[in-house]
């Protein structure tokens, strides 16, 4: 079995969900929030996905397992924008616990993901255990 890429995997497919949702939601505020709230919820939903790619290519395990957790940041903070939106009611408790399952589902993924970079150590015979300019 060959290798089928970052969009392959179900936490950054899970990702694409979350992203849309940001979307939905980042759309429908306020004109006023439209530089705070709605811009950091875009970017940050953004940001799970662009790192999980940034990660994959990657060819030292320390650099994929750095991209996997800024990811992993990300998701927390457009789980916190949800939480903000939420207590603000721009949108609501059903749609806060569906953002807050599926974070879970994919930080459960993004971890697995970071034990299995972590058993192969891929790079660390070209270039160390160390993360530096090479």
């Amino acid at each position: 079995m060959g290798d089928r890429g970052f969009k392959s995997l179900d936490f950054y497919q899970d990702s694409v969900k979350l992203l849309k949702a940001a979307y939905r939601l980042a759309d429908r505020l306020p004109t006023f929030e439209r530089y705070n709230l709605s811009d950091q919820l875009r970017r940050s939903a953004c940001s799970v996905l662009l790192n999980i790619a940034e990660s994959y290519g990657r060819s030292h395990y320390l650099d994929r397992l750095r991209f996997m957790y800024i990811a992993r940041g990300s998701l927390t903070e457009t789980k916190s924008a949800f939480i903000i939106a939420e207590s603000l009611g721009y949108c609501n408790t059903e749609q806060l616990h569906w953002v807050s399952q599926l974070k879970d589902q994919i930080e459960k993924g993004l971890n697995g993901y970071c034990r299995f970079i972590r058993s192969q150590q891929q790079g660390k015979e070209e270039y160390g255990t160390r993360l530096g300019n090479w």
